[in-house]
This record gives structure tokens, C-alpha cells and sequence, in this order.
């Protein structure tokens, strides 16, 4: 499933002409995908980030974005369509959620590109 999925994003990605690259759309996507960055809770390569430490009742606690660059595609997919708690809803099309989990795993997509085909 997985494999006819990066076959599927990797040949619709390479074959859509634009001003812009495909990665340059992605990154800006997930840099700003509806005013609030992906990159300001969940880091740069979606790694996760601590975003404030605070005292609840006497307790330190601290709020953090979850690593995102690991999860499968789709666990990626259900959670962008899922309400949790701290994230804002995005609204995002299923091809924006392609090209997002496209922007995190890029060089693995490059790689599988690069790589020859599998003759049976």
C-alpha cells in the first residue's frame, strides 16, 4: 500500500508543471499553511518542539508539538483530520496533506525515485 502510494505522489508531483518546484510549494505550505506554521509547534523537520513550560497547581508541566516526521501516512493523514487538543484545524484538501507529508519524508522520496525498478 505504502509503495503504491509513493509511486502514485512521486510521479503526480514530478509531473505537474508550475511556477513554483514542488518542494518550494511544500515548504511554504508547511511554513504557512493557514496563518500558523506547522514549523512553530512541531519543528523544522517535524522532529517536535517544546513550546512552553508552566506550573498547573503546584506542578511543572510543559505544552510541546509532537514529533511528526515518523509517523506513517496514514496515521499522518487521520490526525490532520482529527481534532487535538492544542492544534489548530486547518481545513487542509487531501492533496495539501500529500504534499506536507511529501515536504517531511522528501529525501526518502528522492531516494525511492532515484533507485531502479524492481524487475520480478
Amino acid at each position: 500500500m505504502r509503495g503504491v502510494f509513493l509511486l502514485f505522489l512521486t510521479f503526480t508531483l514530478s509531473f505537474a508543471e508550475s511556477f513554483i518546484t514542488k518542494e518550494e510549494y511544500a515548504a511554504g505550505l508547511y511554513h504557512n499553511p493557514r496563518g500558523v506554521g506547522c514549523h512553530l509547534c512541531h519543528g523544522e523537520a517535524g522532529e517536535g518542539k517544546l513550546i512552553a513550560r508552566y506550573r498547573d497547581k503546584g506542578e511543572g508541566k510543559i505544552f510541546a508539538g509532537k514529533a511528526i516526521n515518523k509517523l506513517p501516512f496514514r496515521d499522518f493523514y487521520l490526525k490532520l483530520n482529527s481534532r487535538i487538543l492544542g492544534m489548530p484545524r486547518y481545513y487542509l484538501t487531501d492533496t495539501e496533506i500529500q504534499t506536507l507529508y511529501y515536504y517531511l519524508h522528501r529525501e526518502e522520496f528522492k531516494h525511492a525515485a532515484s533507485q531502479p525498478a524492481k524487475t520480478q
